[in-house]
């Protein structure tokens, strides 16, 4: 029991530090995004006069692997044996890809606000090209108006666009956003061609206002399914205690 107890505070620990650091990361990543990275310095020789020492963060060991070797360390504690010396890599690798998909709450909400702000981005463009406004400047100007991680990448693009980029590269700055994908295959197609975007935009728009009630509309469904089934699984055991089962033993006793 107690080599049990140590492994779970081992695996229970790593997974907290493993969260802990995760999130940390995320909101460092969200807040330099707006930042522009510093040029590298240059490393010091040492005594030998090689110059690709290894930097601290080089050095510094991965949470989430210490997790799963901690799990491993755990299978192979509990279990013993051959059992557990077989089980200890194969588990190591399980929680290691479990652990390296959950996505940070920091980078979960950040997509959330940029899939919600995205229909009022596209009316809001159709409205300063309609006012005779050229992309760049439609797309900049969206961007001042509108707070949030949607306002940064329209930022970039609008700046790209400025610049002379290729508006493919400049639009890709959007794909990462879920919806955006149809934003920017109208804006090439305007770009290609010189077809109005302002039209395209409103109904895009008006397609994700839609998309998103239907979402709305499914999650909802499903969350009443879901509530149902607890109460389903509770009052079943019930009724058959309460209700079959006293009659299936009064036919019994008059059998017997």
């Amino acid at each position: 029991m107690t080599g049990m107890t140590l492994a779970a505070c081992a695996v229970a620990g790593g997974v907290l530090l493993v969260l802990g650091r995760a999130r940390r990361r995320a909101v460092r990543r969200l807040r330099g995004l707006d930042r522009v990275p510093a040029a590298p310095r240059p490393v010091p020789p040492d005594a030998t006069g090689d110059r690709t020492a290894p930097t601290p963060s080089r050095l510094r060991p991965d949470a989430i692997r210490l997790v799963a070797v901690l799990a491993g360390v755990s299978v192979v504690v509990v279990v013993g044996g051959w059992p557990g010396a077989l089980g200890a890599p194969l588990t190591a690798v399980l929680i290691d890809r479990m652990l390296r998909r959950i996505e940070p709450p920091a980078v979960r909400e950040r997509r959330r606000r940029e899939a919600e702000d995205l229909p009022l981005a596209a009316d809001l463009l159709a409205s300063a090209m309609r006012a005779g406004a050229p992309v760049d400047r439609s797309v900049l100007a969206v961007a001042d108006a509108l707070d949030g991680p949607l306002a940064q990448r329209l930022t970039r693009v609008g700046r790209l666009l400025r610049l002379g980029a290729d508006p493919e590269e400049a639009w890709a700055t959007l794909d990462v956003v879920r919806g955006a994908e149809r934003l920017t295959a109208a804006a090439l197609r305007s770009a290609a061609s010189g077809a109005a975007l302002a039209g395209a935009l409103t109904r895009l728009a008006d397609d994700l206002r839609a998309d998103r009630a239907t979402a709305a509309e499914t999650t909802a469904r499903r969350a009443g399914v879901l509530i149902v089934l607890p109460l389903g699984l509770c009052f079943l055991p019930a009724f058959i205690l309460a209700g079959l089962v006293p009659v299936i033993v009064a036919v019994l006793g008059d059998v017997l």
